[in-house]
């Protein structure tokens, strides 16, 4: 039920934020590269979770590189919080490291904190 939860609140906001766009409802000072990039960061971050999680697997028998959490961490901060919610949930990757999921729910936090402000109180950021 959870799980099902939160891959449906990741899709839901990249739908949000792509209809949002398309119907011209956003601020005219929020370009097409805003849902472009959240969407490609996104995606960009579904796949290091994957390839952390191959490194995960593979470390068992060899040395290998890991991602280091920091990065992913980043990755979610800087916008790709949604694929970083779908991965965990969907690939079970960093989803029973319990420090690992309260910085993943802050950087969820703070970008759609961030996403209303930007889109209910534009004078807040234009000054």
């Amino acid at each position: 039920m959870i799980k099902k939860t939160l891959i449906t609140f990741s899709l839901l906001f990249l739908a949000v934020i792509w209809l949002a766009y398309l119907s011209q409802y956003l601020p005219i000072y929020i370009p097409i590269y805003v849902p472009a990039y959240i969407s490609s960061l996104s995606l960009i971050t579904f796949i290091m979770y994957a390839w952390d999680k191959r490194q995960a697997k593979q470390s068992t028998h060899k040395k290998v590189n890991r991602t280091p959490e920091r990065t992913l961490q980043l990755l979610a901060l800087f916008g790709g919080w949604p694929g970083a919610l779908l991965a965990q949930q969907l690939l079970r990757h960093k989803s029973q490291k319990r420090r690992f999921i309260i910085v993943l729910w802050l950087c969820i936090l703070v970008n759609v904190g961030c996403s209303i402000v930007a889109i209910y109180f534009p004078h807040l950021l234009l000054g």
